[in-house]
């Protein structure tokens, strides 16, 4: 693994030990960068099962000013700090190890919004629908957000409030999902 294109170009990133997390591929991740960006002009991503810290990291390479990421597991926590490491700039990453619902609810009572949200929950626990709604509701979005949901292929979204499903597409038995964030008024 490694990172793909920005500032931070063709540094290796080291995978999580154990079976527990599925680091994202290179090829998944290039094709979601060149889906959504492939570069940005500042703003925050959060990236709430980051795992090896892989796709926050991009962001931030690709013009994002400051990445959150969140993970329960203590060998992914201290995989993305050796991560975080290879930038030389880790004034932009904010680690934390605690569970989604948690770092959610602490969002909440910071009054933080994010321009981008990656997700990409262990597939056993796939609950997209729940958490663009829980993003939606805490406002942790900022108007025009975009959220990216890496799920397996068999997951399907109904219509959800304030959500444009941008796009899916599908690499082997990964599928990514876009989705645009706009407030009701």
């Amino acid at each position: 693994m490694r990172i793909i294109s920005g500032e931070y170009s063709g540094r290796r990133l080291k995978a999580v030990p154990g079976r527990k997390t599925r680091p994202t591929t290179d090829k998944v991740k290039e094709a979601l960068f060149n889906i959504i960006g492939p570069y940005f002009d500042g703003g925050r991503v959060l990236d709430l099962y980051a795992g090896t810290g892989g796709l926050g990291i991009e962001a931030v390479s690709r013009g994002l000013s400051e990445a959150y990421l969140v993970d329960r597991q203590y060998a992914a926590i201290k995989t993305i700090e050796e991560n975080v490491a290879v930038t030389r700039a880790a004034d932009k990453f904010h680690i934390m190890k605690m569970s989604a619902t948690k770092a959610l609810s602490n969002f909440e009572l910071q009054k933080l919004q994010f321009d981008l949200v990656l997700l990409d929950p262990p597939y056993q626990e796939q609950q997209i629908v729940k958490l663009l709604n829980q993003l939606r509701d805490k406002q942790l979005l900022k108007p025009g957000a975009q959220v990216v949901a890496e799920t397996d292929v068999t997951v399907l979204y109904p219509e959800i409030a304030d959500y444009t499903l941008l796009g899916q597409h599908q690499y082997g038995i990964t599928e990514v999902s876009v989705f645009c964030y706009a407030e009701s008024k």
